[in-house]
């Protein structure tokens, strides 16, 4: 299974602080039918994530009914990426 979507980078300030981008409620659901498969538990779903000219491996996590992926800070380092961005992710889901 392979999404695209754009959405803005935001902070999570909890435990463990960290930048996000939620997944659209539209491919939530299409990954909601795809969870069952892949996840591992608590919900979480592995995928390959696609950020301009950087791929890294994640995994998604369930958040308020919808899904959050989680941007590592050498992914964001070497995009050039910061807090309040909107960028385009490519996620792939083996199934």
């Amino acid at each position: 299974m392979e999404l695209e979507f754009s959405g803005e980078v935001f902070a999570w300030r909890g435990p463990a602080p960290h930048h996000f981008v939620a997944v659209p409620a539209d491919e939530a659901a299409a990954l909601d039918d795809a969870r069952r498969a892949v996840t591992y538990g608590w919900g979480m779903v592995p995928v390959t994530v696609g950020l301009g000219d950087t791929a890294w491996t994640t995994s998604l996590w369930p958040k308020d009914g919808g899904y959050v992926v989680p941007l590592k800070a050498a992914v964001r380092r070497a995009e050039g990426v910061e807090l309040g961005d909107v960028v385009t992710l490519r996620l792939t889901v083996a199934l």
